[in-house]
């Protein structure tokens, strides 16, 4: 165990990302568990935020045999101090070195945090590469990012493939039979390699053509599989979900009770990877959500409850759900939040039963500033939808309203970039068509732009980013377009989305950019007053490859991309037929219309999607 003395504390910004004792927080007796620690690697208020660490590490400490804890990134000056007084890093929990446990799982959300996966490991004194591990724990990946393992297949030992929850226990079963055998290593990973959803980096080479592209993945066995499916929850409404949650000592990101709703998506939009990687969507019933709220709301003390999925408004009873939720606790003045709305869903009446308890800001997110760039993406919204929801919610006393849009998407041109603006423009002049007696004083519409990062297992997989001059164009085209005093513009920085689109379609040749990044200083990289550009730069030229290959190149139909031999279940045959229907502006029906073919039914072994 660490000693954490109270001078090494006091030196820290927040020392309560440190500590642990947290209310809900589990304390058991670690001898002859097996040790897991889940690892954020990003700072605690973001770690704490996240709905599958609290689910991941409520399910495996209700195992006998198993002692899950949580370790976060240390933001710099605990890290300082830690390398200057020779700490490691540690669990919250014990304030055990993650040395010293069986294994140290990393979930992967965000390709710029893969620099603070790697600083982790260091900081833990576990080796960088996988080959280097003997008596180490196993180091294990998990999350969406994980969908293309390949630029840290290098420093994996395994990678988790689909929702944890269905194969973790399988995992631990089988350490479990290990730990008690005089098994290897290397014989612990082939094992662990049959279970389905588990891919083991090491039991594979990959062969490149001359002009850079991959030839083919080569198992260096013929037993080894050459497939990897994910892991699905079938039955999502008896499937684990925790009834206490940890509460932090200290404000965090989303610093409220988190319920999800369901998994998945039906609307196929073509920028989605969620709405790819997560389906096939399976509801939980009303009757257990307002049970888990119950049970939440008592063992936390919490006053606020986010609805949690990838398009609340399209859970099949959120009104229903919603009136329960505010009828049951209006007395006890709990409130109910939504996250970003999608603005053909919204309902006048969900949103005024939501006001009642707490009035919050609008989001809503029209994703392209024309009905071309629409229809592009497949967003299956109108011009229409948003100004009558706008028109609505000032009607309704708001007068706060977000609005979240891309650029640099497939098919752009410099009209689809003005339009964003223009459309902003016309909610205000909604706004002002309220009678004044109605609307609330004091309008802001605020103007978001994220650039278009191409994701795996989305119909846009193939397609090249724009550059980082082209970006800069686009936002200074859309800063000299909005000139109203009622509207503030932000816009996400043009270095890290291209990063981001490295990362998020490279190869396992970027490991040794990553490690190279790292030792000159990269970490955080998230975090703009972090995040060094020529850092990384330098970090490529070293290595001598070249980021624009990753990035900015187009990709032809045909060629071998890294994450080929994962089955998400959608089919590559749909994907391409998508792309093709967005060069044409062709719009695919929400699949709760009928089935649209994506393939996800091969993957559930009789399960059935939810329109069927």
């Amino acid at each position: 165990m660490i000693n954490l003395n109270e001078e090494i504390l006091l030196k820290v910004q927040k020392p309560a990302r440190y500590v642990g004792n947290e209310v809900n927080s589990v304390i058991k007796d670690k001898k002859d568990k097996i040790r897991f620690a889940f690892c954020f690697p990003d700072v605690y208020e973001v770690g704490m935020s996240h709905l599958g660490l609290k689910i991941i590490y409520h399910l495996l400490n209700e195992r006998e045999d198993c002692y899950c804890e949580r370790a976060f990134a240390p933001w710099p000056d605990m890290e300082r101090l830690m390398r200057e007084n020779d700490i490691p890093l540690f669990a919250l929990e014990t304030k055990d070195a993650l040395s010293e446990f069986d294994f140290v799982g990393f979930t992967l959300q965000y390709e710029m945090s893969y620099t603070n996966i790697i600083n982790m490991l260091d900081l833990a004194h576990i080796p960088l590469y996988s080959k280097d591990r003997s008596n180490h724990p196993f180091v294990v990946f998990g999350g969406p990012c994980a969908y293309n393992p390949e630029p840290l297949a290098d420093i994996a030992d395994f990678f988790v493939l689909g929702e944890g929850e269905e194969v973790l226990n399988e995992v631990l079963d089988l350490y479990s039979k290990f730990k008690k055998s005089n098994a290897s290593r290397q014989e612990f990973l082939e094992k662990v390699s049959e279970i389905e959803g588990i891919y083991v980096p090491s039991l594979y080479e990959i062969e490149y053509n001359t002009d850079g592209t991959i030839k083919r993945m080569v198992p260096k066995k013929e037993t080894y599989k050459t497939n990897i499916k994910k892991r699905i929850i079938k039955d999502l409404n008896n499937s684990f979900y925790p009834e206490k949650m940890i509460v932090p000592l200290t404000e965090v990101v989303h610093d409220r009770i988190m319920l999800e709703t369901f998994r998945g998506c039906t609307r196929g939009c073509r920028f989605c990877q969620a709405g790819m990687i997560y389906r096939p969507i399976r509801e939980k019933k009303t009757e257990k959500l307002i049970d888990l709220a119950d049970k939440l709301i008592k063992e936390t003390g919490y006053d606020e409850i986010s609805l949690t999925s990838l398009s609340i408004c399209d859970y099949s009873d959120i009104q229903n759900l919603v009136n329960k939720l505010i009828e049951k606790y209006k007395e006890s003045n709990v409130g109910i939040s939504l996250p970003s709305l999608r603005i053909d869903s919204f309902s006048v009446n969900l949103i005024n039963e939501i006001q009642k308890v707490r009035k919050t800001g609008l989001t809503f997110a029209p994703e392209a500033g024309t009905q071309k760039m629409r229809d592009v993406i497949n967003k299956g919204v109108t011009e229409e939808d948003l100004i009558k929801s706008v028109r609505s919610a000032f009607e309704l006393g708001w007068n706060n309203i977000k609005l979240y849009f891309m650029i640099g998407l497939p098919f752009e041109e410099d009209e689809d970039v003005e339009g964003i603006a223009d459309l902003a423009y016309k909610v205000v002049d909604e706004y002002f068509k309220v009678p004044k007696e109605k609307r609330q004083k004091g309008l802001n519409v605020t103007v978001s732009t994220s650039s278009f990062v191409p994701k795996p297992f989305t119909p846009f997989q193939w397609f090249g980013q724009n550059t980082m001059d082209e970006l800069y164009r686009k936002q200074k085209l859309l800063k000299e377009k909005i000139k109203s005093r009622f509207i503030t513009y932000n816009w996400h920085e043009t270095p890290i989305s291209f990063l981001e689109g490295v990362f998020s379609r490279g190869d396992r040749r970027l490991t040794k950019v990553l490690v190279k990044a790292w030792e000159l200083g990269c970490k955080f990289d998230g975090w703009q007053e972090h995040f060094d550009f020529e850092k990384w730069m330098k970090a490529f030229e070293e290595c001598n490859i070249d980021p624009h290959f990753y990035a900015t190149r187009e990709r032809s139909l045909d060629e071998v991309l890294p994450w080929d031999f994962i089955d998400v279940g959608v089919s590559k045959e749909y994907l391409i037929n998508e792309y093709k229907k967005a060069e044409k502006g062709i719009l695919t029906p929400d699949c709760r219309q009928g089935c649209t073919g994506c393939g996800i039914t091969k993957l559930l072994k009789g399960g059935k999607c939810f329109n069927e």
